[in-house]
Formats: structure tokens, sequence, C-alpha cells
């Protein structure tokens, strides 16, 4: 097999030992700054090492797994699996001369294949956009701020369409390019409002990384900022969105008494927004409320999420789509949560269709709405609702599409939904089939892993 560890390090021409450890140790003490650990800093790996690694005989442990994932922006895994016919283009990010400036020295000879010419081709365009950028260095030039409403506007819209990992550098340098313009005072008053909601945008979608990630303490410090630039920016919708963020953010990591307050102040926030932002404020309270057992709370926030559907007109933050949409098929998901949290479910004929509904509309990745996570999560409501109703084959049917991800999609939200599958099965008159203990094993080996959005 030939893993595309290997393919890339041919495509860098470090085939030579001395070159590639070169490269490694830079990479090692990069890495150990950037996490602050210092015995990063001197670790090596020996010429016969590095042969069985190109060879595929061994595969790298502990610390190597880190720096390889630092050095080439690819989530280990990934390194370590069989290379695509056409590999990703993901190394632009950190080869513009973090490591070495032969990374730029490489060309698209006749004969390349597409992969080498795009990757090439995205590394001259990052460095041509921070030429743009310092050659405006006395005002925010018109194509500084272009080329980052653009590509927070990408990002937003692929956010939930792709792993993280291949995302991830993109956001990070963008916020810190967002973060210096505003603090070098070179803006204008009319320009500082919008680079205060862009900043407020790219720290809400690294608020929902750190999320993925399992982090929920960066996680909030990442909204908290996020709030505050939107209030900077006077973004009414903005600022109720990030309330819908840290509501999301507690809910998941098991904080409901804090979801809840935070959708409601997004709520009272958002007096006067028409955007979806409305509908998942109150889907998020439900979801929250169900948690706590409230049924009446979860019977109220979803009325008024409907008629808040009836009522959305489509705003700037909607256009952004992503995680700043909240289209009909999230709604219906989301209902379909609360009502299993709540427990009703044996009582409720109707679940299991609803559930196969909410299903069946995010099952399609070429919809604009459609996004992995979603997905995952309302196929293990599905597992549940078939479960309290006693039927455990629908419900290893439903979920094992979620099992099956690979391992750069499996974020902290899907391992927190798959997992109350189960627990389910621990309860009731199929805990002890062999079927129900299998599952839970299949389940448990699944979520004993950390998330694995970004494998560094």
């Amino acid at each position: 097999m030939t893993t595309l560890l290997r393919v890339l390090i041919d495509e860098m021409r470090w085939k030579d030992y001395r070159t590639f450890i070169d490269q490694y140790q830079r990479a090692a003490r990069s890495l150990a700054e950037k996490v602050r650990d210092p015995s990063l800093a001197t670790h090596t790996v020996s010429d016969r090492t590095f042969e069985r690694w190109y060879a595929g005989q061994v595969t790298p442990q502990n610390e190597a797994r880190r720096i390889l994932a630092h050095l080439f922006t690819q989530p280990i895994n990934e390194l370590l699996a069989e290379a695509p016919s056409k590999a990703p283009i993901a190394l632009e990010a950190r080869m513009t001369g973090e490591f070495s400036a032969s990374h730029t020295m490489l060309r698209a000879a006749p004969g390349a294949d597409q992969y080498k010419m795009g990757r090439n081709a995205a590394m001259a365009a990052r460095r041509a956009m921070e030429f743009a950028m310092g050659a405006e260095r006395n005002e925010v030039g018109p194509e500084t701020m272009a080329h980052l409403q653009e590509e927070t506007r990408r990002l937003a819209g692929i956010y939930t369409r792709v792993p993280l990992g291949t995302i991830l550098d993109d956001l990070t340098y963008l916020q810190d390019s967002a973060f210096r313009l505003l603090e070098s005072g070179r803006a204008r008053p009319s320009q500082t409002r919008d680079l205060y909601f862009l900043t407020s945008l790219l720290s809400g979608m690294l608020a929902k990384a750190s999320h993925d990630l399992a982090d929920p303490t960066s996680a909030m410090m990442q909204a908290r900022t996020a709030s505050v630039c939107a209030d900077k920016a006077e973004h009414v919708g903005m600022s109720a969105w990030v309330r819908g963020l840290q509501s999301l953010i507690s809910y998941w990591a098991e904080r409901p008494e804090d979801a809840l307050h935070f959708a409601r102040q997004g709520s009272s926030a958002a007096s006067g927004v028409t955007g979806s932002v409305t509908v998942w404020l109150a889907g998020l309270e439900a979801r929250a409320a169900a948690v706590l057992g409230d049924t009446s709370s979860v019977t109220a926030a979803n009325l008024r999420g409907r008629e808040a559907r009836d009522r959305t007109v489509e705003d700037d933050l909607d256009e952004m789509g992503g995680n700043f949409i909240f289209p009909t098929c999230r709604q219906d998901y989301y209902e379909v949560e609360a009502t299993v949290l709540l427990g009703h479910s044996s009582t409720d004929p109707g679940l299991v269709s609803r559930a196969e509904q909410a299903v069946q509309g995010l099952s399609n990745p070429n919809d604009p709405y459609w996004a992995f996570g979603d997905e995952a999560g309302a196929q293990s409501n599905l597992a549940l609702a078939r479960l309290y109703s006693g039927d455990l084959e629908g419900a290893t049917t439903a979920v094992q599409p979620v099992l099956d991800l690979p391992p750069a999609q499996r974020n902290a939200g899907i391992i927190g939904s798959v997992d109350r599958v189960r627990v389910s099965l621990t309860r009731g008159p199929v805990r002890d089939s062999m079927a129900a203990r299998n599952l839970r094993e299949e389940i448990s080996m699944f979520g004993r892993q950390s998330p694995l959005a970004l494998r560094r």
C-alpha cells in the first residue's frame, strides 16, 4: 500500500533522510512552541525508522504522529491511509515559509499531475494575498477587505459539509488577520464595523470548532470574543446567534440549565430580527428544556419556533449559510430530538415516522442545507425512537451509518448523540440480548477515541 505520507514525501522531494529530518525537527520545534510542550522540541527519528515509515512497514507512534500531522497539515489517520488517486489540496497553509523556503521552489513541471499544480497554485495565491495585504499597510484597502469577506463567506458556507481539519488553518489565519487589522488602527470608521462583524463570524466558527473538538472551555472563550465583536459591530442578529452558540456548547457539555439560559437570552436579544436565528433559538430552548424534563417549556418553545418560521425573512446571516442558517430540515431534527429526550416516545405513536422524515430531510449531500453532523444526529434520534418501540433491528440499521463515519468526521456532537443510543441499550427488555450487547460494544469503541475532526 502506498500511503499519503509517502506520496507527500516524494512530492516535497524529502526522500533523502537528511532533507526530511531537517524539516521534521523544524516541525517538532514549531509544535513544541505552539502547544507549549518543550519535550517535543528535541524529538527526532533515526534514518532506519524514517525508511520504514516511507515503506509502510511500521506506523509512527506517540509524539511522532503529532509532529507528522503538524508538518504536513494533515490528520495523521489520513497520512497513514492509502493515498487517493488525486490527493487533496491541503498543504498550502503551512507551506509558505514556516519550515523552509524550499517549499516555494516547487514548480509544476510538464507532466505534473493535477494535484501538484493545484497545490502550487494555492500556495502562490496565499503568498500573493499576503503581499497585497502588506502593500496596503498604510490603510485597510479594498482588496484586503474583499479578501476577508470572501474567505469568511466561503468558510461559513462549507463548515458543516467538510471535516474540520480541512478548514481550521484558514479560520485561524483569517481571525488573526482581522485581529491585526483592528489592532493596527488603520481601519476607517466605516470599515471598523465591518471588521468587527467579520471577526465575530470567524470567532463564532472557531468557537464551534473548539466545541467539535470537545473543548468547551476554549469554545466559550471564542464565543465571548464573538459576542464582544458582534456588539462592537452593532449587529443584533449576530449577538443573538452567539447566545445560541453558547446554548449549543452548554447543551453538549451537559449543562442544560446554562443552555436554557443562553437560548432565552438570545430570544430576548433578537427583538426585530427576521432571520432564521429566531427559529434556532426556540429549538435550542426546546432541547435544553427536554433534558430538564420540562414538557410545557418544550411545547411552548416548539410552538414559538413554528410561529417564527412563518415570519422568517432571510437576512445577512442566513445568506452566509452553514451554521448561520437554520432551515426547516434542521428544525424538524431538533423537534424530534426534544421529544426523544423527554422520554415520552412510547406514548407518541407518530415519533418514529417523524424521526424517519427528519433523517430523510438531511440525507442528501447535494442539498444546500445538508450537514454531516445533523444527519448523524437525526440518525441517532431515529435509533432511539425505534428502541423505545422495541425495534432493536431497526435501531441498529439507523445508527450504523453513524458508526461508519470516517474518523475525520467524528466530532464531539456526533459522539455524544450516538452515546445516547448506547445508554438506551442498557435499559428495557433489549438490554440482555446478544445483538444489544454487540451494538453497545461497537458504540463504545466508536466513542473511546477523542473527537477526530482534527487529529494532530
